[in-house]
């Protein structure tokens, strides 16, 4: 619920911002970013009873850690997340749930030596079917099974990967190759540490010096 809070915010603050906002360049990301909020709020699990949330908090014992390193792999009825905790497989099997949506799920792994571990996934790319999906636990592992409701490709996990992705290779994406490199630098240097800032400076200066001697005919 808190999280549903700070989402719904962020998206009242995008909403101002668009409202000051002249630049289309501005505008666009704003635009982008206000879609993937709507969609992340929309995907957020129905909160739960708040003596359902009580018990299962009041029965946590020790601290809760954030799981963020998976592998994932697919098949055609089946997303396939792997999650590695060392030794998992010695919990009872009620200590690890998981809870499926038609585009989320949540993971739960109950007193792992003296730790709680959760790892939440919205906006799944698809839908999924939430009585085909289920968990089993493995040797140090834990594998995440979503079932497809459609056989198809999913060419990453989530909506929002897809939108970043898509977005970034819009940048790149041209029919005019400088203009492309030039897109290129500019991300790698607003992203860059200062190592990083220096060598593309330099990198511009001396081909601008080659450039005036007529070293290179194109203006890169």
């Amino acid at each position: 619920l808190l999280f549903l809070n700070q989402l719904q915010k962020d998206l009242e603050e995008v909403k101002e911002l668009l409202t000051k906002a002249t630049r289309k360049r501005l505008r666009d990301v704003l635009m982008t970013e206000k879609h993937k909020l709507e969609l992340e709020i929309k995907n957020q699990p129905p909160p739960k009873p708040k003596d359902v949330a009580e018990e299962e908090k009041s029965s946590l014992g020790g601290y809760t850690v954030k799981i963020n390193n998976y592998g994932w792999d697919q098949s055609d009825k089946f997303i396939k997340i792997y999650i590695s905790l060392n030794g998992v497989q010695k919990l009872p099997a009620e200590n690890v749930q998981v809870n499926f949506t038609e585009r989320s799920f949540d993971l739960l792994v109950k007193n792992l030596n003296g730790k709680n571990y959760t790892m939440t996934f919205n906006n799944l790319l698809k839908p999924i079917s939430v009585e085909g999906s289920s968990r089993k636990i493995k040797t140090d592992t834990i594998l995440v099974m979503c079932r497809k409701k459609r056989e198809e490709k999913w060419e990453c996990l989530t909506q929002v990967e897809k939108e970043s992705k898509e977005k970034e290779k819009a940048a790149y994406d041209t029919s005019d190759p400088s203009e492309g490199l030039m897109n290129l630098l500019k991300k790698m240097y607003a992203e860059g540490d200062d190592e990083m800032k220096r060598t593309i400076n330099k990198a511009w200066v001396e081909s601008r010096e080659k450039q005036s001697k007529g070293d290179i005919p194109m203006d890169i």
